[in-house]
């Protein structure tokens, strides 16, 4: 399986921005109600702001001409109507403060809602996936688009969306009252939206790919960090600490190169805005000077407009960040929808009314490959009687797990067919055909929780007494009322603190509760000690019984009774028979068989 350096040429291919953007808004149509009227209060909320300075600027004016009066002996100070004026504007302030803590608010929750529904989305899509996917995608990244790009998404649409449609608002409307004040330095300040725009172009373009890259190598750098932990023995088992800390280094320094660039151009926004900023205020306090000396304009016009500037030019450079943070979301997007928009399994036929299942299996002339033009299974037949044990031996690369996964219908035949009860598997339902099957596999799987849980599994409903004797008759009863707790005993991440042979007597224990008709035990002692590995034989003769059974073993003294063995090569029968039957033929089965007697590891 590739690790997560895999996916490193994918993530240099072109992206669809404004596609990404399209599916983005169409995801959160449906959220269009909030969205609108978030949208109306931050609308709200900047005319309110904006109609401020001009107000503040009559005060002024106000002021300025009373104190004139004053020192002239003509007049005094109204300050009845400046404190008319101060209370407009006091309540113009509080309330688009309001409106622009509903539509934060109103804005919050749909974006903490789309994250919600895209991680929903995700987790579904996974039980939607083929097998394939798993077999050839790295974890680390799947887990990076659930974790890192789901927020990322959500942070940046959350600023992005309430930004641009502030600094929209904004600009049209100071743009509005600067133009009322004085054209002459509207005009002026308006020279400068160009050479803002050309510097943000320029910014922007050479930020996003660094952005993309970003996200991109992040996923890659969780993946080599959840290989690293899951893999932690056998690193330190063959001394190759410093190798992972090297493999990690790479993408790491990677990480480090895109990062920094695409937050060095990111913040190179603010200092070319403020820098273009400052070169409009000058202009505007000199001109503003000569037109008040004039008796164009008022001081408090002055003022305003002098507030003005300051509010035009910062929505501006809003709107650089704005195109930065637009960046990183369609980065992230566009992989959370490139997941969601992964291939699935094809669809389920509808299982037809059926008796209980017996157990019986027909392998028909099958074929199949992962790959086109690599078959793996060329033409295997087999009929399994309800209640047979078939062994099925054979080298490494044989096929024989390849067959097992075609029988859970994990990956559908090339062709040829495999049926149940005489009914082909791609007539069933998958989750009900999986609904006769119970499964022992080499790799023992269980989840952080008590003992009892683990067993549960097998069949959610069953009671305390059920889980109990289950495990009873997996002979684990016993280990396990020696656990502080008992049933109650909570296993860890890896189920590390019991033993291999114990976590087998545990998954052998779940397929005693499921009490399903077929059964897969696939190398299932391959991993404990020879007494381990007879008290784990004895629990599966006990679990087998009634059932029919698959067992795929490399240690053949462990399927000496089975009805049937099936002796793989290349993907076909070679031979068949019972232990004894395959052994008088002296062929291949009887080679495989006296090559691991003479290595003293069976015993006849």
């Amino acid at each position: 399986m590739p690790g997560p350096m895999g996916r490193g040429a994918a993530s240099e291919r072109a992206k669809d921005f404004k596609g990404t953007i399209k599916k983005l808004i169409a995801y959160i149509a449906h959220e269009r109600v909030a969205l609108v009227v978030s949208i109306a209060c931050a609308i709200a909320s900047v005319i309110f702001n904006v109609l401020g300075p001009r107000i503040l600027g009559q005060a002024t004016t106000e002021l300025f001409n009373g104190l004139a009066a004053k020192v002239m002996g003509t007049g005094s100070i109204d300050f009845t109507k400046i404190g008319y004026i101060l209370s407009m504007l006091l309540c113009l302030y509080v309330t688009s403060a309001l409106m622009n803590l509903v539509q934060g608010w109103l804005m919050t929750g749909l974006t903490q809602r789309v994250c919600y529904r895209m991680r929903r989305e995700i987790i579904a899509k996974v039980d939607r996936m083929p097998l394939s996917y798993f077999e050839t995608n790295s974890v680390g990244d799947v887990m990076s688009r659930v974790t890192n790009d789901v927020d990322t998404l959500g942070q940046s649409l959350n600023q992005s969306v309430t930004q641009l449609i502030t600094s929209i608002t904004q600009i049209i409307g100071v743009a509005a009252m600067m133009l009322s004040v004085s054209p002459i330095m509207a005009g002026m300040t308006f020279l400068t939206v160009p050479v803002s725009l050309v510097l943000v172009v320029v910014v922007v373009r050479s930020s996003q790919r660094y952005f993309r890259r970003q996200q991109s190598i992040l996923g890659m750098v969780d993946g080599i960090i959840e290989e690293s932990f899951s893999g932690q023995s056998v690193i330190k088992v063959f001394n190759r600490e410093e190798r992972a800390v090297a493999d990690f280094d790479v993408q790491n320094r990677n990480l480090y190169e895109s990062g920094w660039r695409s937050q060095f151009f990111s913040g190179l926004m603010q200092p070319i805005m403020n820098f273009v900023a400052n070169l409009a205020y000058v202009a505007v306090v000199i001109v503003g000077a000569f037109l008040a000396i004039a008796g164009t304009i008022t001081l408090g016009d002055i003022q305003a407009f002098m507030q003005y500037v300051r509010n035009f030019t910062q929505p501006i450079t809003q709107l650089s960040q704005v195109s930065n943070m637009l960046q990183m979301l369609s980065a992230a997007a566009e992989r959370v929808f490139e997941f969601l928009g992964e291939p699935e399994e094809t669809p389920d036929a509808a299982t037809p009314e059926l008796p209980p299942c017996r157990g019986e299996v027909d392998f028909e002339h099958v074929r199949f490959g992962y790959t086109p033009n690599k078959t793996i299974i060329h033409d295997f037949s087999c009929h399994v009687e309800p209640g047979q044990t078939v062994a099925i031996v054979g080298p490494t690369g044989a096929g024989k797990t390849t067959l097992m996964k075609l029988l859970m219908r994990f990956y559908d035949v090339n062709a040829g067919s495999i049926t149940v009860d005489g009914v082909d598997l791609r007539d069933y339902a998958r989750d009900d055909l999986r609904a006769n099957f119970a499964m022992v596999l080499q790799d023992t799987w269980l989840f952080t929780g008590t003992i009892r849980e683990n067993i549960r599994y097998g069949r959610a409903g069953a009671s305390d007494e059920e889980v109990e004797a289950a495990a009873r008759a997996a002979l684990a009863d016993h280990f396990i009322r020696t656990l502080p707790g008992g049933y109650d005993f909570e296993l860890n991440e890896d189920a590390s603190n019991v033993s291999q042979g114990q976590r087998q007597l545990l998954t052998i224990a779940r397929a005693f509760i499921a009490d399903r008709p077929i059964l897969i035990l696939d190398e299932a002692t391959s991993n404990v000690d020879t007494r381990t590995e007879e008290r784990i034989q004895r629990a599966m003769d006990a679990l087998m019984q009634g059932r029919t059974s698959f067992v795929i073993a490399h240690r053949l003294s462990t399927i000496r009774n089975a009805d049937k063995i099936l002796v793989l090569r290349d993907g076909d029968i070679v031979e068949s028979g019972t232990h004894e039957e395959l052994l008088a033929k002296n062929g291949f089965y009887a080679e495989l068989y006296n090559a691991q007697f003479a290595e003293g590891g069976e015993e006849d």
